[in-house]
C-alpha cells in the first residue's frame, strides 16, 4: 500500500501571528504571538497559577521579568490602573510583541524594554516584582537575580515567583537567605507560587 504523500508546510501560514484570547485576573485580553516565543498558543499553566494567586494593589509600580509577549505585565497593568508596569525580556521579538499587545488592549500604563534581567533598566524602585522562573538555569544565576531584585524593591515590596514544584525547596531556602522570609502562596501539582517581601 502506497504511503500517503506528506503535505508541504505552508510557510506563509507559519509566519502569520498566532492570535488567542484569555481572561486573566478578571480582564479579557487578546494576544498576538509567534513561534519561538514561550507558550505561543495559550497561557501556560504556571502563569495561570501565578495570576490566580497574586495580589496586586491599584497603585503598584511593578516589574515583570522575562515578560515574553506580555500576559503577566498586562494583567497587572489592568489591575493597577493608578500604577505602572515595566516589562523586560532579553528577546527583542518578545519586547516587540509585548508592546504591540499593550496597544491592542488599550493598556497605556505598561511598556516593555530589552534588558538582561535588571542590568539595563533605569534606576528606579518597584513595589511589586514578578517572574515565571525558567527551570533550566544555574542556582548561582538565581541568587544573582534575587539579590538584584531585592536591591530594586521598595521597603515592603513583594516579589512573586512561579516555578516548577521540584524547585520549591530551593526557592524557600534562597528566599530565606536573600530576603529573610518566604511564603508559599500556592502549591499545584506541577508549579508552585512563592513570595518574599523586602523588610523595612
Amino acid at each position: 500500500m502506497a504511503k500517503k504523500a506528506k503535505e508541504p508546510l505552508d510557510l506563509n501560514k507559519l509566519r502569520q501571528d498566532i492570535v488567542f484570547k484569555d481572561t486573566l485576573m478578571g480582564h479579557e485580553l487578546t494576544f498576538h504571538t509567534t513561534w519561538g516565543l514561550f507558550s505561543p498558543r495559550a497561557i501556560d499553566e504556571g502563569t495561570q497559577l501565578l495570576l490566580k494567586h497574586m495580589d496586586v494593589k491599584p497603585d503598584d509600580t511593578a516589574i515583570d521579568l522575562g515578560c515574553g509577549y506580555g500576559p503577566i505585565g498586562m494583567s497587572i497593568a489592568k489591575s493597577a490602573p493608578q500604577g505602572s508596569v515595566l516589562m523586560v525580556d532579553k528577546d527583542f521579538v518578545a519586547i516587540e510583541y509585548a508592546n504591540a499587545n499593550c496597544k491592542r488592549n488599550n493598556i497605556s500604563n505598561a511598556n516593555a524594554m530589552l534588558s538582561d534581567g535588571l542590568k539595563h533598566i533605569p534606576k528606579q524602585n518597584f513595589s511589586l516584582a514578578v517572574t515565571n522562573l525558567p527551570a533550566k538555569t544555574s542556582k548561582e544565576h538565581y541568587y544573582l537575580f534575587f539579590y538584584d531584585i531585592k536591591e530594586r524593591l521598595e521597603p515592603g515590596g513583594r516579589f512573586y515567583v512561579v516555578v516548577i514544584s521540584g524547585l520549591r525547596r530551593f526557592i524557600e531556602r534562597a528566599f530565606e537567605e536573600v530576603f529573610g522570609n518566604h511564603c508559599k502562596v500556592k502549591q499545584g501539582q506541577t508549579y508552585t507560587v512563592a513570595m518574599a517581601t523586602k523588610e523595612s
